[in-house]
């Protein structure tokens, strides 16, 4: 049995903070460090973000799933619909809210920590076609792979993979792989190395949008039981069974 939604909402909003707080505070961090060298301050922004999404997921995976992020929630709800299993369409709703509004939350407290302003809206301009391409194999990426984990009965292995997935794409999309809606909109409240100017979120949603259609559109043909494991999205929420003690 799932946890009570509440609770399920609430550690997607304290995940998708924490996910956001380490985004921007490893970029200003980075930016502190390594004063003038974007390329290592792109190394430092994504090994802290790969590192830090993964310890997210353990710690809140067993709750909500660890979604963080509204196309994952987006891809549970359409996959599960043939098979009745995943996101309700009111679950799905409750999510995104909560993703978003911990987005938010988790910029204002990065910015807090290092005491700049808690909100100060992105200047940095992110638009393009190759970048919105960036987003669209960033993101349809990403649910292939979660999808395909849950799938075959890999998912205990999905804290390490997506993190190590986000990390990577950090440097092979044009985009830096945002791939979340949610940490889109979060970022558009920074104007720090990890900022996006919030007339450039649109597009990148748009584009996330489009990697997810494309996303379940591959499932659909490679995995096409892929519905049957979307409660298992991304960490398995079945109760451990208690050890038992060996009998001397």
């Amino acid at each position: 049995m799932n946890p009570s939604l509440w609770r399920r909402l609430l550690a997607e909003f304290i995940g998708t903070a924490l996910l956001v707080t380490a985004v921007v505070g490893s970029g200003i961090m980075a930016g502190t460090l390594s004063p003038g060298d974007v390329g290592v301050q792109l190394l430092e922004n994504s090994v802290a973000t790969a590192l830090a999404l993964g310890a997210l997921i353990l710690t809140f995976g067993p709750v909500s799933g660890a979604h963080f992020n509204p196309v994952v929630s987006a891809a549970d709800w359409l996959l599960g619909r043939a098979t009745g299993t995943g996101l309700s369409a009111r679950d799905l709703g409750a999510y995104v809210v909560a993703q978003t509004a911990g987005a938010i939350g988790g910029s204002m407290l990065a910015g807090l920590m290092f005491q700049l302003p808690a909100v100060a809206f992105s200047t940095k301009a992110r638009t393009g076609g190759h970048l919105w391409l960036g987003e669209v194999v960033a993101t349809a990426g990403l649910l292939l792979l979660i999808f395909a984990l849950a799938r075959s009965g890999r998912a205990a292995v999905a804290p390490a993979a997506v993190g190590a997935y986000i990390g990577a794409a950090y440097w092979f999309t044009s985009s830096t792989s945002f791939a979340n809606p949610a940490v889109t909109v979060g970022r558009a409240f920074t104007d720090t190395f990890a900022g996006i100017a919030p007339a450039s979120v649109p597009g990148f949603v748009a584009a996330q949008i489009v990697g997810l259609i494309v996303a379940t559109g591959l499932l659909h043909l490679l995995y096409p039981s892929a519905g049957t494991a979307a409660d298992d999205v991304t960490v398995s929420r079945a109760e451990p069974q208690p050890v038992k003690e060996h009998q001397q």
